[in-house]
């Protein structure tokens, strides 16, 4: 078989979602607070050394674990929350979150999201772009997650949900109200392979917030929800699941960045379906675009190497291989195209 023939169908399943091609801006205004609060006296630049507080993760779910055994990209399946951040990291991602230019022109809203910030690029957060790109950080999301991966695109650098509750409310942590399993979204599969959530909100006196995981057998688990500076990595694009509410707190806001299989051998189910109702679309497409051709020009000049080695070996040109190859690589444009909604 050839080298350079991509992995078999990873079983992805289809997402079903509004088609809206104008991201809606929300009509509520973000209270003044909470952008006064994230001013910082000093931007700095992303250090890993000074701004990375990596601890492993205590558990990792992986695919066998919830009955998903042989789907998806990646044995593993979900992390519980890791230390990834320090304070300060987070506080500088505040502060180019609430910034003029970010509010301006980044802010969509959705049925399932009411404040979200999406689109920021390395202009207006080149905090938390850079950090997202860094090596080490993409090293040790790689490790738990099982497969080397980097950001799906700029655009996902990065999503942020916000939830404003006003007044901090008071909830015993060992009450347990019917209202704790309501979800915050719906059960759904994530548009691109993995996940990473990052938590930058101060969880003290919160209750609920975990992840629901829908097993092969229809059972429902729990994963715990991150606290601020830690993170939690999902093969969401092959996993339904749910983010329950959380109840406490003034605010809750969590940072979501979307990752993708370094290697372009791998199959790439990638769909734009729950990212393209909050998103600037011409924006969005061409770095999809821009993305999706790097990685066909990556397979053929890999197969094109292939070849060279088969002929310079002296070995019989492999009929089977070649239309394989073709007939993945026809496959993969014609998932790229649908995707490009007008």
């Amino acid at each position: 078989m050839s080298t350079t023939t991509v992995a078999p169908p990873t079983i992805a399943h289809t997402m079903v979602g509004p088609v809206r091609l104008t991201g809606a801006r929300p009509t509520n205004e973000l209270p003044q607070w909470l952008i006064d609060e994230a001013k910082v006296d000093e931007k700095q630049s992303f250090d890993p050394k000074r701004h990375m507080n990596y601890q492993p993760p205590s558990k990792i779910y992986t695919m066998k674990d919830i009955g998903l055994e042989g789907q998806g990209i990646s044995p593993n399946a979900v992390t519980a929350p890791f230390q990834l951040f320090t304070e300060e990291a987070i506080k500088q991602m505040r502060a180019e979150i609430f910034s003029k230019p970010v509010l301006d022109e980044c802010q969509y809203t959705s049925p399932f999201v009411k404040n979200t910030i999406r689109g920021m690029g390395p202009a207006r957060a080149p905090f938390i772009c850079d950090a997202w790109r860094s090596p080490e950080v993409l090293a040790k999301i790689s490790e738990v997650a099982g497969v080397d991966l980097i950001p799906a695109m700029n655009y996902e650098i990065a999503a942020i949900n916000i939830a404003v509750n006003g007044e901090t409310k008071t909830v015993m942590k060992d009450t347990k109200s019917e209202d704790e399993d309501l979800p915050a979204f719906a059960w759904h599969w994530d548009s691109y392979p993995f996940v990473c959530v990052t938590m930058l909100s101060d969880c003290t006196g919160m209750v609920g917030g975990e992840t629901a995981l829908k097993t092969a057998s229809g059972e429902i688990m729990k994963v715990r929800g991150p606290a601020m500076g830690t993170a939690v990595v999902m093969q969401g694009r092959y996993i339904e699941h749910q983010a329950l509410k959380a109840f406490g707190g003034r605010e809750r806001i969590s940072m979501i960045t979307s990752f993708r299989a370094k290697s372009p051998l791998i199959k790439d189910d990638t769909v734009l379906t729950g990212v393209r109702p909050i998103s600037n679309v011409l924006e969005l497409y061409r770095e999809w675009s821009e993305y999706r051709l790097k990685v066909l020009e990556e397979r053929i000049r890999a197969q094109l190497e292939n070849e060279r080695q088969q002929q310079l070996g002296q070995r019989p040109f492999n009929i089977s291989d070649m239309k394989t190859f073709l007939i993945h690589q026809r496959e993969f444009l014609d998932a790229t195209i649908a995707e490009l909604i007008e």
